[in-house]
């Protein structure tokens, strides 16, 4: 079991970076377990053969997050458990400028979405950094582009 604190930014990709053919990409199955109040949050996920539990609590950029990962079969006995709340994304790892960028391209019924998240030590890294000119808007505060809420409601406008 992990526990940490999750500085992260989020921001809108409007297309592929030429280069992403050369990245590391995992599949990813995610599901919510419970959503509560105030953005705490109990999800499975499955990222190829590895499958974990997650606890993340709190909103906005800084948030508390508790990882245990889990058999396949424990994961497994969990899904029907999550219903219609969950998404599929394909995760690209990326570098810029010394940060780790993961690019998520969403299928299924999200289809079409592209997010990057960027994880960060502190909060004064997370102030200081120059997102690369490919990336668009940010929506690190704009709850409709949580995974919470895409799995829930689904692509926002839609």
């Amino acid at each position: 079991m992990v526990t940490a604190v999750e500085i992260e930014r989020k921001f809108l990709v409007p297309r592929l970076p030429e280069y992403l053919d050369e990245s590391r990409a995992d599949q990813i199955r995610q599901g919510y377990l419970a959503i509560g109040p105030g953005g705490d949050e109990v999800r499975i996920r499955d990222r190829g053969s590895e499958h974990f539990l997650t606890v993340k609590s709190g909103t906005g950029r800084t948030r508390t997050e508790t990882e245990i990962e889990l058999a396949a079969g424990q994961a497994e006995s969990l899904w029907p458990a999550v219903g219609d709340r969950q998404l599929a994304k394909r995760r690209y790892l990326l570098e810029w400028q010394g940060s780790r960028i993961e690019l998520d391209v969403y299928s299924g019924v999200h289809s079409g979405l592209i997010v990057a998240e960027v994880e960060f030590a502190s909060e004064r890294e997370a102030d200081d950094f120059s997102p690369p000119p490919w990336f668009g808007r940010e929506v690190t505060d704009d709850p409709r582009y949580k995974n919470q809420t895409l799995a829930l409601e689904g692509l926002p406008g839609s």
